[in-house]
Order: structure tokens, then C-alpha cells, then sequence
């Protein structure tokens, strides 16, 4: 395996070299890749903030990540074919704009005992920026450590005869995500207190990137197909390629070119390129709303009115008693009570102004205070309450076939 020009050499024998972890310290090229306040469109460095000439003592993500690098394990690509099956396309379990990702099995560290199952994702050969997401990923997951983000086992970097290779392996997420469950008919519906308790996961990994660490991280892409599900429907956070530091001292904001996905970008970010941690708070409220009613962030099928879902959920706020229209009709009994403070919530999220947002711990106080509301009863449906149409609330078949990302 060729050595790659942003690895270190502390090493002395060419079996130790393979085993050097990836740094963004020593290469012009990768300077302009590191997860530290950085531009997105690969031209270099933006100001960070209004006032970006301040400088802060924060350690940032690829410093903190030299400390703990030792934790990953660096595969060599011959190994990862092996637990794939030679990349078997009967072992694919996701795909999207990164590339494919793999079921597979791994021998324990030590050798000993049962293959490990875990996810291999492999990198598509589109050059710098899908670099630039895999290395964001080795090293944001390389440093943090929360129950509700998904595991980092480790990666290989392989530079051969065919291209360079970038695959990650992570812990294997046998529920798949919360978008599936949300909105595959394929599985079964989620009830009201899995739904509740899958978001408030969620939300407690967001606050640990927002507050819970030495720095702040802003995951800037938030939404149900990112929310993994472990074997007990544990949520997890995955795919950090999108994800950056947040701003240090007393600037305001992150400067940085608008990206993430239609539907779940806050309108603010969008217009202004100002990353804050807001910006997961608005995503978050756009997930919130798609477990209330089952419905995506947008759906063309639907008639033009509803095709939008935070145009279609404004006609029905939650202090109205047609509220109960939004209501998925897969839920078989829910809490009214809590439901409407579900929808204030989002509102809440949802709001124009970013500082008028919650914090993401706000969020999961609030979320944790519904959990304890009154036990749910059972509710007519959506389809019971319309008038004139049947089913106005019920789930449609998945808007996009796109699987899942890692």
C-alpha cells in the first residue's frame, strides 16, 4: 500500500508506517481539507466570522485527534475485501453521494473469538472533496465518543495500481434508520414511545457535539436517514463527512459554503452561509414534524398544497383542534397532549430569527419532560377527522430509494 503524502512518518520500519494515522500537518493539499473552520467549495480559506481576525487557545478537532488516533484501527484494503466478499454487491446495505456501504465481518483485534459484524464504507474515486469527507469522518469520530453517535472502528487508506481506495468500518447497525422505519412500508410502524425515545437520543447526541465537548462541532446534517437504529432501536448519529468546528472566542458564526440536503438546511445558513449550531436546531425541528405526521420534509407526489411539509403542517397548529389531521395514522394511540407539545417544539426549532431557537439542551429537557406526561390513550387518525377525503394524513410510498448513509 502506497503511503499517502499527509501521513506522518514517526515510525521507523515500513510495517509501522502503514499503521500511521491520518494527519492534516503536513501537506498544503490537506490544510485545505481540515475539519477546523474551513471553506467547502475546495478554492481555501473564508473569514470564520465577522470578527475572524480573533484568535482563540481552543484545541481543534485534527490536534485533539493526534492525542487519540490510536484508538482506530487502520485496515489494510485485502483485509476489508475479505470481510466484504470481495465488495459483493448481495452484502450492500447503503449508498449515497459517499459511496456504497457493506455488511461484513472482521476478525477481533487479538485474533481471538467470533468475526466481528460492522459496515464497510467505501469512498467513490471522485477526488478532493470525497476525500475531504472521509478524512472529516476519520477524525471527528476519532475523537468524539457518545452513546448516541455511531461507533468509529477504524479505516484504510490504500493509494494502488487501481486508484486511491478510502473506506471507514463502523460498528453494524442492524435496525437500519429511523427514515426507514419512518417511512419504508416494508417495516413495521414505530409507536409512539420508540418515536419519542429514538429523538430524544438524537437530541442528546446533538447537545454533546454543541456543548458537551472542548469544542463545539456543528453536524450540519441532520435528518432521518443519519439517524442509525442499533438492535434495542437505539438511535446514533452517523456520517460526519458535512460536519465542522463551530466558531471559537467571540466569533458568531462559521463561514462556509452552503451544503447538506433540501428539506433540512436551515433557510438562514442557506441564504448566508453563516454556519451555527442553530442551523441542526432548524433540522431538527424538520425531523420533529416528520415523526409526528410520517411524512418527509418533501414529497412531489402529494397534491401541490402538501408536497412541503412545513407549509402543509402551518394550517394545522397545534392549538386547533384540527391539529389531529397532521397526526401519523400508523400511530394506533399517542398522548394528544404530548403530541402538541411535540409541535411546539418544532415550532419552537423552526423559528425565523436563530437566536430565538432553542439550545439542543433545551431540546432535551423539554423532550425528556413530555416523556414523562401522561400515559398515551388511543386517537382516531387523520383519516377518521378529514372531511371529504380519505386518508389526508396517511404515509406515501418513500419519495426517494436512496439507502442509507453511514
Amino acid at each position: 500500500m502506497g503511503c499517502l503524502n499527509f501521513w506522518k512518518k514517526k515510525s521507523k520500519t515500513p510495517s509501522e508506517k502503514k499503521q500511521t494515522p491520518p494527519s492534516t500537518n503536513t501537506s498544503n493539499q490537506v490544510s485545505h481539507t481540515s475539519t477546523s473552520r474551513s471553506d467547502d467549495s475546495g478554492t481555501g480559506l473564508r473569514p470564520v466570522s465577522k470578527s475572524s481576525g480573533s484568535t482563540s487557545s481552543q484545541r481543534s478537532i485534527p490536534a485533539m485527534y493526534e492525542e487519540r488516533a490510536h484508538n482506530l484501527r487502520v485496515f489494510e484494503l485485502d483485509e476489508l475485501r475479505g470481510a466484504t466478499n470481495d465488495f459483493n454487491r448481495a452484502l450492500k446495505i447503503g449508498e449515497g453521494g459517499f459511496g456504497s456501504v457493506y455488511k461484513g465481518y472482521i476478525k477481533p483485534l487479538d485474533g481471538k473469538g467470533d468475526r466481528i459484524v460492522v459496515a464497510v464504507k467505501q469512498l467513490n474515486q471522485r477526488g478532493l472533496q470525497g476525500h475531504k469527507e472521509w478524512l472529516a469522518e476519520v477524525q471527528f469520530l476519532g475523537v468524539l465518543e457518545h452513546p448516541n453517535l455511531v461507533k468509529l472502528i477504524g479505516y484504510c487508506a490504500d493509494d494502488g495500481a487501481r486508484g486511491n481506495q478510502r473506506l471507514l468500518v463502523y460498528e453494524y447497525m442492524p435496525n437500519r434508520s429511523l427514515e426507514d422505519h419512518l417511512f419504508n412500508r416494508a417495516y413495521p410502524p414505530l409507536s409512539w414511545n420508540q418515536r419519542l425515545q429514538i429523538m430524544l437520543g438524537a437530541a442528546e447526541g446533538l447537545a454533546y457535539l454543541h456543548e458537551g465537548i472542548e469544542i463545539q462541532v456543528i453536524y450540519r446534517d441532520f435528518k432521518a436517514s443519519n439517524v442509525l437504529l442499533d438492535r434495542e432501536l437505539k438511535p446514533k448519529l452517523s456520517d460526519f463527512g458535512l460536519a465542522r468546528e463551530g466558531p471559537t472566542g467571540s466569533n458568531t458564526h462559521v463561514s462556509t459554503a452552503a451544503v447538506g440536503t433540501y428539506g433540512y438546511a436551515a433557510p438562514d445558513y442557506i441564504e448566508t452561509g453563516h454556519l451555527t449550531t442553530k442551523s441542526d436546531v432548524w433540522s431538527f425541528g424538520v425531523v420533529l414534524y416528520e415523526f409526528l405526521t410520517g411524512r418527509r420534509s418533501l414529497e412531489r407526489n402529494r397534491p401541490s398544497g402538501e408536497q412541503k411539509l412545513l407549509e402543509w403542517v402551518r394550517q394545522y397548529p397545534p392549538d386547533k383542534k384540527s391539529f389531529r389531521m397532521i397526526i401519523d395514522p400508523k400511530l394506533q394511540s399517542y398522548s394528544l397532549k404530548a403530541a402538541v407539545e411535540i409541535a411546539k417544539l418544532a415550532a419552537s426549532c423552526l423559528a425565523k430569527n436563530p437566536k430565538e431557537r432553542p439550545k439542543m439542551s433545551e431540546v432535551v429537557e423539554r423532550l425528556r419532560r413530555v416523556a414523562e406526561m401522561d400515559p398515551i390513550v388511543d386517537h382516531p387518525s387523520g383519516d377518521n377527522l378529514e372531511t371529504g377525503r380519505k386518508g389526508g394524513a396517511r404515509a406515501m410510498p418513500s419519495a426517494s430509494r436512496t439507502r442509507r448513509r453511514y
